[in-house]
């Protein structure tokens, strides 16, 4: 008997693990609430750079449709912005082991829900609220939510003790362009911190229209870089993303004289709350949804982990349905499997937050260390990839000076 697994959502997770568990006979069908081609002819919905670990497990699954065509990721560039001068304080770069690299989820996610149907996956498109998902439980053994956004993910409770925040740490908002002059002697991702304004980063890219760069910006609310509700149009968009570069960071604005919009659809601007919500829904009829990725673990984008996340996650899940084999899926079972995921993701939800509030001072010292150090610089860079590694020595400071030390002493080419 083939097991019946329906997923309600169709990003990073959702059809990873659809996509999976039907190359390895399981009976899976997929609700999403957006046709392809909707998806396709829509807004950009993130930045989405995925390093290697991550992209391997969509290798694994033969997903990796744009491996030849899209720009590579080589390295991460980190400056410091001085609040008295303006200028970089320190800057450094270094170059990643293994390529990083972001498809536009335009791109990515209308290919694999065709490809799903081509595999003999099931698609419905439909909203789902409860009712939906009381119906869906009725007619699968296992119902998994991958939506990362809607009503019905709020169904799931918040886990006070696991969230840090309870409003938006940053206002958001991501620009694709065409033009920018690249980095060299290798590409990367450019991050820029300005004290009490926000974060800049920006990185190669394959969008709808070809190859291009992601501008991200990352606004502390209510500072100067929180000012994207009077960009009402893609053109006014372009326009408020190059003031901000020509204000704050004009060494990332000489690269980008002659940019140009990708498209009608690529930009996007908002503002999120990162937080935890405990793994499974019990609803009225008693039976329970489990929830995985950014249904449960939203993480603000200033480190780049949610596409990382959600591979990762969906990886985690579905060697655990597959060790399951014919057993039931109990809350039991779910809250186990969503610990076992929780245990990296705690982790890296740690890291990701120590940058949305004012540094403390070994992180700075590390940073700034590393401009002086290249061994240190290349361990930040390549931490990209599992953030697990920044323990203990970024959040203390006995164990940071130790970690510095022991890098003093190295030498990388």
């Amino acid at each position: 008997m083939m097991r019946r697994i329906a997923i309600v959502g169709a990003g990073q997770s959702g059809l990873q693990l659809g996509l999976s568990l039907l190359d390895t006979g399981y009976d899976v069908t997929i609700v999403t609430n957006r046709t392809a081609d909707q998806i396709r002819q829509g807004k950009v919905m993130s930045s989405q750079c995925m390093f290697h670990t991550a992209l391997q497990t969509e290798r694994d699954v033969g997903l990796n449709f744009w491996e030849e065509q899209c720009p590579a990721v080589e390295g991460i560039g980190f400056t410091l912005v001085s609040p008295e001068t303006g200028k970089p304080a320190f800057s450094w770069s270094a170059r990643l082991e293994r390529y990083a690299q972001s498809v536009d989820q335009r791109v990515k996610m209308p290919y694999w829900i065709e490809e799903f149907e081509r595999r003999g996956g099931k698609l419905i498109i439909q909203d789902v609220g409860i009712d939906e998902l009381e119906q869906l439980t009725t007619e699968y053994e296992l119902v998994l939510l991958a939506a990362g956004k809607g009503e019905v993910v709020k169904q799931f409770v918040r886990d006070d003790e696991r969230s840090t925040f309870d409003k938006p740490q940053r206002a958001l908002a991501l620009t694709y362009v065409t033009g920018m002059k690249p980095m060299s002697p290798y590409s990367r991702v450019t991050f820029n911190v300005i004290p009490g304004v926000g974060e800049y980063f920006c990185f190669p890219a394959l969008t709808v229209t070809g190859p291009c760069e992601i501008m991200v910006f990352e606004g502390i609310p209510g500072g100067p870089m929180d000012c994207w509700q009077d960009a009402k149009t893609p053109e006014q968009h372009l326009q408020m993303s190059k003031d901000i570069l020509n204000t704050y960071l004009p060494w990332e604005a000489e690269r980008c004289e002659n940019i140009e919009i990708t498209d009608a659809g690529g930009y996007l601007a908002g503002r999120f709350p990162p937080s935890v919500r405990k793994p499974i829904l019990t609803l009225p009829s008693g039976r329970q949804v489990f929830g995985m990725a950014d249904a449960l673990v939203v993480n603000d984008p200033i480190t780049g982990q949610g596409s990382n996340n959600a591979a990762k996650c969906s990886k985690i899940y579905f060697d655990a349905i597959l060790a399951h084999d014919t057993q039931s899926f109990t809350p039991e079972w779910m809250q186990q499997t969503f610990e076992r995921y929780w245990s990296y993701a705690e982790k890296v939800v740690a890291w990701t937050n120590s940058l949305l509030v004012p540094p403390q001072p070994q992180m700075i010292d590390v940073l700034a260390a590393a401009s002086q150090n290249q061994a240190i610089a290349s361990t930040i860079a390549n931490n990209f990839d599992d953030p697990r590694n920044f323990s203990p020595w970024w959040f203390d400071a006995e164990q940071a000076q130790h970690f510095i030390e022991s890098k003093s002493c190295q030498k990388v080419a």
